[in-house]
């Protein structure tokens, strides 16, 4: 089945403001759009920092460093009461985190060598039980095509969350990193920017590509592995675990990836709709490397105590991720959308 009607070609402007879901966001999103302070509401962190309402509110706060939204002033990016309730509902997403993803265990870069090697370990194809496991075994094209809005969400970022760990760095891990990032932007070339190809696998199966076109149809669980990236790459406290989260990404991104381009032409979606994932099958094993040797363990030899951070990193990272898995099987499994509504048809 090739998927031939081309959504509109990208738009570099600023995304519209979301829907709100809850009194919080509803309060800081009010604040945004009229350019007034925020409301009583901002009172309290929601009991659910996982939930819709938190998760929606921290997204959109973050996004004020990327690229804002359309209507709104970029001046709010500094906004004193804006950033005091970033602070709490940052404080209640780690806590929380530290409670699910505990690093306990962690004495010194033994444990990191150990942890990495964990992340290496792959079921095969027919033992696998994620999300291109499936998709490469019984995975139907409206089920990818949902796969891809959630993934919008970072992939069209990608590489951005990561970049604002560059100046926390120094030395062998600095230099590595940013070679990493160079392949992720394209090595120089705009056409080969990743996030560019992403937004081209998008137009050929017939997705908005619009940057944040998906963020009202994206769960808290979609927004909660966004919003993870951005805490950890915008506080230099927490730069040891933006590591372990890009290592996360990085050591395990290859194999999914070949699966994926499987998937695409078990489907019959057509090459142009692979061309992303098939990028990935070799750049992601060669970052693997760099990011294992040349990030990790000079940052490590530098400041050994980070090793729990970048622990850390790695294990709220699958934590979040295995969250999302759970919605899109658990959605799928059961014939229905694992967005919070279903996507417009082809047509």
């Amino acid at each position: 089945m090739t998927l031939t009607r081309q959504a509109p070609a990208p738009s570099t402007t600023e995304p519209a403001l979301p829907a709100p879901r809850g009194p919080l966001s509803a309060a800081v999103l009010d604040a945004l759009r009229t350019g007034g302070r925020p409301g009583g509401a901002l009172d309290a962190v929601p009991d659910d920092v996982y939930g819709e309402d938190a998760q929606l509110t921290l997204y959109c706060l973050y996004e004020l460093h990327y690229r804002g939204f359309a209507g709104v002033d970029p001046e709010r990016e500094w906004d004193p009461e804006l950033l005091t309730v970033r602070r709490d509902l940052e404080r209640a997403f780690l806590a929380r985190l530290r409670e699910d993803a505990p690093v306990d265990d962690v004495r010194g870069p033994a444990d990191v060598d150990a942890e990495m090697a964990g992340l290496l370990t792959e079921p095969t194809d027919a033992d696998g039980t994620g999300v291109s496991h499936h998709l490469l075994r019984d995975g139907e094209p409206w089920q990818f095509r949902e796969y891809l809005a959630h993934r919008s969400m970072y992939h069209l970022k990608e590489a951005d969350p990561q970049a604002w760990v560059i100046p926390r760095l120094h030395g062998a891990a600095k230099a590595a990193l940013v070679t990493v990032e160079h392949d992720e932007y394209g090595s120089g070339d705009p056409e080969r920017v990743h996030a560019r190809l992403f937004a081209a696998m998008m137009r050929a199966a017939g997705l908005d590509d619009g940057y944040g076109a998906y963020l009202d149809l994206a769960p808290a669980e979609t927004l909660a592995e966004v919003t993870l990236m951005s805490m950890f790459g915008l506080h230099r406290a927490l730069r040891g675990a933006l590591v372990g989260q890009f290592a996360a990404v990085e050591l395990t991104s290859s194999p999914g990836s070949d699966r994926l381009v499987r998937a695409i032409a078990r489907m019959g979606l057509g090459p142009e709709v692979a061309e992303f994932y098939a990028e990935h099958v070799e750049a992601d094993a060669v970052h693997e490397q760099l990011v294992r040797r040349g990030v990790i363990r000079p940052l490590l030899a530098a400041e050994p105590e980070l090793a729990a951070d970048v622990v850390f990193g790695v294990r709220a990272s699958s934590f979040l991720a295995e969250r999302l898995e759970r919605r899109l099987l658990g959605a799928w499994g059961a014939r229905a959308t694992s967005l919070r509504e279903p996507l417009p048809p082809i047509g």
